[in-house]
């Protein structure tokens, strides 16, 4: 069965939409500021889904396409001006950044109160890619969801900074084991066999083939690579795995849109935040 990305970030879209309505009566408007330093096929995607999303609840995006080439300084007086504006709520780095560029700095100077994005070590907010996961797993096994969670075999694909590092991470948070899979994992294939949750975020076609999973399994796709067909396709083979596992988020609508509505969740709280 298909985990709906789309309805679940619906019904979160509609009660952000009533918050930022509350918030427009205090005279405060919800405002993200995105700076983008790559032309990444997936970056420029990810950041049309929040432009049209915010625009759909209310929230003021600003989109500030930078050099590629700006130099770490820059880059950190640009946040830092930010982090100065009350008009600003909530600042994006967008991610990923060119390799000349320091990330842990960068990700560190954005204000914690501000860092809807999650990277901040000491930041307010959950990185909103692993609190997507968390949202989808939930709507699978609503009933007692912390326990059941805690019970299952879960195997994260990818160690990426941008999905698989930050999911891995909550899950070490909440106190949830889970296996790493990456290109030097010795018993890859008993991991993946005997896993209940499956979550993929590699970007790769073909990370891994049906055989190699189990009857029953949960599996979430995060990394996304574009085809031939100049489309964005999931890690594995979304015909093959249909009739194996119990759920999977497919793509289109699977877990993109619940990333989108996860971040404006982020941005609507710093938002409230900042005026309480």
């Amino acid at each position: 069965m298909k985990i709906d990305g789309r309805e679940i970030a619906n019904q979160i879209l509609e009660d952000l939409k009533i918050r930022v309505a509350k918030l427009k009566t205090k005279n405060v408007f919800p405002h993200l500021y995105i700076i983008l330093l790559s032309s990444d096929a997936s970056s420029e995607s990810y950041v049309k889904q929040k432009m049209l999303r915010a625009e759909e609840i209310g929230v003021k995006i600003t989109l500030d396409r930078e050099n590629p080439e700006i130099s770490t300084k820059e880059l950190l007086e640009k946040i830092n001006n930010l982090n100065k504006d009350n008009l600003v709520h909530g600042i994006i780095v967008q991610r990923p950044l060119p390799q000349a560029l320091t990330q842990e700095k960068i990700a560190s100077a954005v204000l914690p109160e501000k860092d809807v994005d999650g990277f901040n070590p000491n930041s307010k907010f959950g990185v909103p890619v692993a609190l997507a996961i968390l949202k989808m797993l939930k709507t699978v096994h609503p009933e007692n969801f912390n326990d059941w969670l805690h019970q299952q075999k879960i195997c994260v694909i990818g160690k990426g900074i941008t999905a698989g590092k930050p999911i891995v991470n909550l899950f070490k948070k909440l106190n949830i084991k889970n296996k790493i899979v990456d290109s030097k994992t010795n018993n890859r294939k008993e991991i993946l066999k005997n896993s209940d949750i499956i979550i993929s975020a590699v970007g790769k076609p073909d990370v891994f083939k049906s055989s190699e999973i189990k009857k029953g399994v949960i599996l979430i796709g995060v990394g996304l690579h574009k085809e031939a067909d100049e489309k964005f396709h999931v890690d594995f083979n979304q015909e093959e795995i249909q009739n194996i596992v119990s759920f999977y988020s497919p793509t289109p609508g699977g877990a993109g849109p619940v990333n989108v509505a996860m971040l404006l969740k982020n941005l609507v709280e710093a938002s409230e935040n900042q005026v309480s």
